[in-house]
């Protein structure tokens, strides 16, 4: 590479890192209260109430956690984040579990991670209502299909709409 390439490259990243460190950033903690959305909403699907915790917005699009409170016996259709982690902690309750063709049961205190690109799918199975905080990570639109779909009070069946989520549907709910 020839010098006055090399001098006009790194001149010309300048602005570029400068933007970069002029980019809003979160200064700030976000506190959410017990049973409280950090957005001041109310979601539910038929089977939970749905408090976000934490929002996308919150982390440049990293993270994005939810409360299911109220949980009855159920849960969501068996499904793949083809980008996404998602992680549930079980906080009352009791849970199974399927991961591809791992079978588990969470209860209190207990946590999985289910990795991206893998089937997985859980319901509340306990005789008790249930209560979960689940993240997703990155968020994707995971926040975006929680409001949606949060105010009609159940999931979507179209495999279009679910997809253009960054979801799939690949199966039904467990039977509980």
């Amino acid at each position: 590479m020839k010098r006055r390439d090399f001098v006009k490259m790194g001149a010309l990243s300048v602005p570029s890192f400068a933007l970069a460190q002029s980019l809003p950033q979160q200064s700030k903690a976000r506190t959410v209260a017990a049973g409280a959305d950090r957005l001041g909403e109310t979601h539910t699907l038929g089977f939970s109430k749905i408090a976000f915790k934490a929002s996308p917005a919150d982390t440049e699009g990293g993270l994005f956690i939810m409360e299911h409170s109220n949980l009855t016996k159920g849960g969501p259709y068996r499904h793949v984040h083809p980008a996404q982690d998602e992680w549930l902690y079980a906080m009352e309750g009791e849970f199974r579990v399927e991961i591809g063709d791992q079978k588990l049961t969470l209860r209190p205190g207990d946590s999985v991670l289910m990795p991206r690109k893998v089937p997985h799918v859980w319901a509340q199975v306990g005789e008790t209502p249930g209560k979960l905080l689940i993240a997703f990570t990155p968020a994707g639109r995971m926040e975006e299909f929680f409001r949606d779909f949060g105010k009609t009070g159940k999931l979507p069946t179209d495999p279009d709409v679910v997809k253009a989520y960054g979801l799939e549907r690949v199966g039904p709910p467990l039977s509980v």
